[in-house]
């Protein structure tokens, strides 16, 4: 049996699954939800993920939409519409994208939010890239009391997931444009560390990422260092980074700058296909992303590119 066999069957009975599980919130606000509440996977543990489609969505219609794989799902949508509703972490991607749509400041897109409950200890194995660890660096996050343990680490297939399992569904599902040119991925602190994974593991999936008060420090910027021999060549990709100047965004700096160093030594141009932000006053905090949610969203999917 081929893989591509393989892949076609496993889509199959995903879908089959999953058409029980869903639920469709569409109460004329902000475009619809659909939530997934146990989305299968062979390569991590099932999960919820829930689906924003923007307002004039239509299955029926020939028009097909950008796709924004934003980390950290259950925190996403407005509090009164989440099935995540104990947080007030939100950070009201349902009110801001279609804001920016209505200003013509972005292009409509589709919004895939894959969720990491805090419970299941599993956000930091999971974002944390994989093989910048090696043993020795992993000895060194252990000695740093971190939770994140070497032999834990899954991120590899974390992005196997959201690339060989949830992307497909989603193409076949939805009325996407499942190019790399239409397919984006997002994420704040560890959730900008896995997005940045992403572009330098599937550089030819994902056109764009954008990495918000990314967690460089872990390890002394270990994930960084490696970055420096293992990042694409400009050409392909857009990339967004900020970081703020309190809490933990404090430490960012340093590594941000050895981070666009590297930027530079691929051929990125600043501006062009690559942008880092300083915002000062600015904490590591939802609030703070949610307030310039809008600036990685125009730059990745502003009405000119």
């Amino acid at each position: 049996m081929t893989k591509l066999t393989i892949a076609l069957l496993f889509i199959s009975a995903t879908i089959i699954a999953l058409i029980i599980t869903k639920k469709v919130l569409n109460d004329g606000r902000s475009g619809s939800i659909v939530h997934y509440s146990n989305f299968p996977s062979e390569f991590v543990v099932k999960r919820p993920v829930e689906v924003w489609l923007p307002e004039g969505y239509d299955s029926s219609s020939s028009e097909r939409y950008p796709v924004i794989y934003m980390q950290d799902g259950q925190f996403l949508f407005l509090g009164s519409r989440s099935w995540y509703t104990w947080t007030p972490w939100n950070w009201n991607v349902d009110v801001i994208i279609p804001r920016m749509i209505r200003e013509e400041k972005m292009r409509s897109a589709i919004v895939v939010a894959p969720w990491m409950l805090p419970k299941d200890n599993r956000r930091r194995n999971e974002y944390m890239p994989q093989k910048p660890i090696t043993r020795e660096v992993g000895r060194l996050l252990e000695a740093d009391k971190s939770d994140i343990q070497y032999e834990r680490l899954n991120s590899d297939n974390y992005l196997k997931f959201l690339v060989e399992e949830l992307k497909p569904f989603i193409d076949k599902t939805y009325k996407t444009n499942p190019e790399k040119d239409n397919t984006f991925i997002m994420g704040s602190s560890m959730g900008g560390m896995i997005s940045a994974y992403a572009i330098s593991e599937y550089p030819d999936v994902f056109g764009g990422a954008a990495c918000m008060s990314t967690h460089w420090s872990d390890a002394n910027g270990a994930v960084v260092q490696w970055y420096q021999n293992n990042w694409p060549e400009a050409g392909s990709n857009r990339l967004y980074f900020d970081y703020g100047t309190e809490s933990y965004d404090a430490a960012y700096e340093p590594y941000q700058q050895l981070m666009d160093e590297t930027m530079r030594s691929k051929g990125y141009t600043e501006g062009r296909d690559w942008v880092t932000r300083k915002f000062h006053g600015a904490s590591h905090r939802p609030s703070a992303w949610r307030d310039r949610l809008h600036i990685p969203l125009e730059f990745l999917l502003g009405t000119d590119k």
